[in-house]
C-alpha cells in the first residue's frame, strides 16, 4: 500500500528532531501550520501525545521495529535514519536521510549500481507507507500539516471522536492527499481514519480502525487495523549496531 507517500517528508523531518521543553509539552515540528490550523485542533493534538505516553517520551524513544500486517519488517533508528527492511528472501540495510544503502537478496549482495539504487528506493517506499500506519498519531503537528477541527462525530464502534482534519503544504510525493483522525473523547486516542487521495474531490475511502493500543517501552502503539495487525512491535533505547550493518535475519527475541 502506498496511499501514504505524501509523510515521507514528515517522517524524515523528525529523524533528528530534538525538542525544547518549556511552558509547551508538544511543541510544532518546524514548520507546522500554525497560522492555520485550529486552536482547537491543536489541543486535541496534544492531547493524544499525552495519552500515548507524551512529547519526550516520544523523542526519547530511539528505535522501532514492527512487521507491517505481520509481513514485512522494518527497524527504524528514529535519531540517525538507519533503517533495516526484510521481505521474504530480501534484506536492505539503508540511511533514510542519506539514501545510501546495502542490499541482499537469497544471501547474495546486490552489487549493480541500477538494481541497487531500485531495491533501495523500494525499501525507503515501503517505509514511507508502513510508519504511518503506525506512528501517524505521533505526527499530527509535524512540518507541513495544517490541522482543522471538524466536529463531533461516532465512529464505527459507537465511541463519541473528536474529528481532525489533515491537509499538508508543500511536503511529501503527494501533497492533494487529506485525512480525517478520529480522537475519542474519552481515552483522547486514534480510534479510525479516512482518506481522501485529492481533497479537492470527493473520493474519501474508510483506512480503518486503529485499535489494540499497548504500551512498548515509554509510548504507546496500536496494532489493530481491522481485520490486518501488525506483529512484533517493540521499541528500544538501544540496540546492537550489527542491527543495520549484518544480513543475517534480525530475531526480535534476542533483543528483548
Amino acid at each position: 500500500m502506498r496511499l501514504l507517500k505524501t509523510l515521507s517528508a514528515l517522517l524524515l523531518t523528525s529523524l533528528l528532531s530534538t525538542s525544547v521543553f518549556g511552558a509547551d509539552p508538544n511543541p510544532a515540528q518546524t514548520g507546522f501550520n500554525t497560522a492555520e490550523s485550529d486552536a482547537k485542533a491543536i489541543t486535541i493534538a496534544d492531547a493524544t501525545m499525552a495519552a500515548m505516553g507524551g512529547r519526550q517520551a516520544w523523542d526519547q524513544t530511539r528505535h522501532l521495529t514492527w512487521r507491517f500486517f505481520g509481513g514485512r519488517l522494518h527497524v527504524w533508528d528514529k535519531y540517525t535514519g538507519k533503517h533495516r527492511y526484510e521481505k521474504d528472501d530480501l534484506v536492505v540495510l539503508s540511511n533514510l536521510k542519506t539514501g545510501s544503502g546495502r542490499a541482499w537478496n537469497a544471501g547474495e549482495e546486490i552489487t549493480g549500481a541500477y538494481e541497487l539504487s531500485q531495491t533501495v528506493t523500494q525499501a525507503k517506499s515501503a517505509w514511507i507507507n508502513d510508519a504511518y500506519w503506525l506512528v501517524m498519531p505521533y505526527k499530527l503537528k509535524d512540518s507541513g500539516v495544517t490541522l482543522k477541527y471538524v466536529g463531533e462525530q461516532t465512529d464505527t464502534a459507537g465511541s463519541a471522536c473528536d474529528v481532525l482534519q489533515l491537509t499538508f503544504q508543500a511536503v511529501g510525493r503527494t501533497p492533494d492527499n487529506k485525512y480525517h483522525v478520529f480522537v475519542d473523547q474519552k481515552t483522547h486516542l486514534v480510534t479510525e481514519w479516512t482518506y481522501w487521495k485529492d481533497y479537492k474531490v470527493d473520493e474519501s475511502r474508510s483506512l480503518g480502525p486503529w485499535t489494540n493500543w499497548q504500551r512498548h517501552g515509554k509510548i504507546l502503539l496500536a496494532d489493530g487495523h481491522g481485520d490486518k495487525s501488525h506483529t512484533d512491535i517493540a521499541a528500544f533505547d538501544d540496540l546492537p549496531p550489527s542491527v543495520y550493518t549484518d544480513p543475517a535475519p534480525f530475531l526480535l527475541s534476542t533483543h528483548q
